[in-house]
């Protein structure tokens, strides 16, 4: 078939459409390997192609070019670039380099994209024009790279937002030794000369950065644009930074609108920050150190905060392996932090579905235990958890067992641990049977007054299935009301 199409253009019929179907195929490896052997070395047909008089051809034979990826279409491809006269095209040659290497061509395309940067442009062109300056940067950051920044912003006064549990802010709030520090509806609002206390601490989920003078912005590509030129966000980085600009970015919007236009939004906002600070700042999807996170708010306007990759966070270093149950480790840590009270130093732990280790390790990062077991059916997750723990040198025993198969000789003073969740409805049976047969099984594995912190999406399992003459409940937190998810604290009495 592919070779009918292929004759289809070679004899001049209905070419635009014969080569949209011919670019469809090519998706598929095999059919590449088909057109190649067929064509025989033999490329001069794009050679007519790419002088077409319909701009849509051109853009289409581009584009199977840089499918096809023969090393003798890169001159052949630049060349067409240069030359091209239609906007919307052009963009499409610069598509169709990636493929090839075109490391010779970085000063040419580093002095095109300085031209664009510096160019006046009609509005009816500035969609075409940052789409080709997009591609550009990204065809420059793939080969160069980019050049990486020390943070050494630690104690230049900062005004941070930290992101934490909604409903439980005071745990991260109590551990702020110094700076002003108030609650928000997403967590702490705080100033601060002392990041380096600031860090370290596990029970955020973000650490982002607030502008005096970029705090909101109208949701228009050019408004917010201005307004981040205009701010003190380059000073910003260059005070926290070792070395100078350009900085590489990303933008990342919360916003309602649909996923099309929020892409577009973002594709064309980069662009033209890119141009309006004279790629001071320069957008790059994948090879980032700035995040502009963008939220709309109530008003349709959008708040603007800035996150910085060049501070090191090593807090949940350890973690290097999950599997999909895993829980986040600020999540396991915020928990721990929440039910510490309940836990004493040198209790010998226990967690029946420990996944990757990541509850035990926070809790004894937290309260330092005595001997810890952590047991999980599925082997795959018992020799991650084995290496995470290594990593956080913490000594964990890690068995792959069924928890109700399991046998120990001495008991334990806590269970500690995040309870199995239905995924879908044919295992919500399952999930009832195991939270029934897990308060008869855990009786046996504690010590009189021994203490259960359990982390549970099923509230009304505990209360209904942990038996009132074995358990006493002492706590329970909502976590998150949206996924109904609690902390309970239940103590054992014989």
């Amino acid at each position: 078939m592919i070779r009918d199409i292929f004759n289809n253009i070679k004899e001049d019929k209905e070419v635009r459409q014969n080569l949209i179907q011919l670019k469809a195929e090519l998706k598929e490896d095999h059919q590449k390997a088909s057109l190649l052997y067929y064509l025989g070395g033999d490329y001069s047909i794009f050679d007519k192609l790419l002088a077409h008089e319909d701009a849509k051809v051109r853009k289409n034979t581009a584009l199977i070019m840089g499918e096809l990826g023969v090393l003798s279409f890169l001159n052949k491809l630049y060349h067409a670039y240069e030359a091209e006269s239609q906007l919307f095209v052009k963009s499409t040659y610069l598509t169709a380099l990636k493929g090839l290497d075109y490391s010779d061509l970085i000063p040419n395309l580093k002095e095109r994209l300085d031209v664009l940067n510096n160019m006046e442009v009609e509005e009816s062109n500035k969609k075409h024009i940052q789409e080709e300056m997009r591609c550009l940067s990204e065809l420059i950051i793939a080969k160069e790279g980019i050049r990486k920044h020390t943070f050494t912003g630690y104690h230049v006064p900062s005004k941070v937002v930290l992101l934490t549990n909604r409903n439980f802010k005071n745990i991260t709030l109590e551990q702020l030794k110094t700076g002003e520090a108030k609650e928000f509806n997403a967590g702490i609002i705080l100033k601060t000369k002392n990041l380096e206390e600031v860090v370290p601490i596990r029970t955020y989920s973000e650490l982002l950065f607030m502008l005096e003078d970029l705090k909101t912005c109208k949701m228009d590509v050019y408004e917010v644009a201005k307004s981040i030129a205009g701010s003190s966000l380059l000073d910003f980085l260059n005070q926290r930074h070792k070395e100078k600009e350009p900085y590489y970015f990303r933008i990342e919007l919360k916003s309602e609108m649909p996923l099309d236009k929020k892409s577009t939004f973002t594709k064309k906002l980069g662009t033209e920050i890119t141009r309006s600070t004279n790629q001071k700042l320069i957008n790059s999807t994948s090879n980032y150190e700035i995040e502009i996170r963008l939220i709309e708010n109530k008003e349709g306007n959008l708040n603007v905060l800035i996150k910085l990759y060049t501070i090191k966070d090593e807090r949940f270093q350890y973690r290097k392996n999950t599997i999909a149950t895993s829980i986040q480790p600020v999540n396991a840590a915020f928990l721990a932090a929440l039910g510490k009270e309940y836990m004493k130093e040198g209790a010998q732990v226990l967690d029946p579905f420990c996944g990757v280790g990541t509850m035990l390790i926070e809790r004894n990062y937290l309260v330092p235990a005595g001997t810890m077991y952590g047991l999980d059916i599925y082997g795959e997750a018992i020799l991650k958890a084995k290496e995470n723990a290594e990593n956080a040198h913490t000594i964990i025993h890690f068995i792959n067992r069924d928890f109700f198969d399991f046998k120990h000789e001495y008991l334990f003073d806590e269970i500690f641990t995040n309870m199995p969740r239905a995924i879908g409805k044919k295992e919500e049976d399952e999930i009832f049977h195991i939270y029934r047969r897990f308060f008869e099984k855990a009786s046996n594995h504690l010590r009189p007054e021994g203490v259960i912190i359990l982390y549970t999406h099923n509230r009304d399992y505990v209360r209904k299935l942990a038996p009132k003459s074995l358990y006493l409940l002492e706590a329970e937190y909502e976590i998150s009301k949206k996924e109904g998810a609690y902390l309970m604290i239940l103590r054992y009495h014989k």
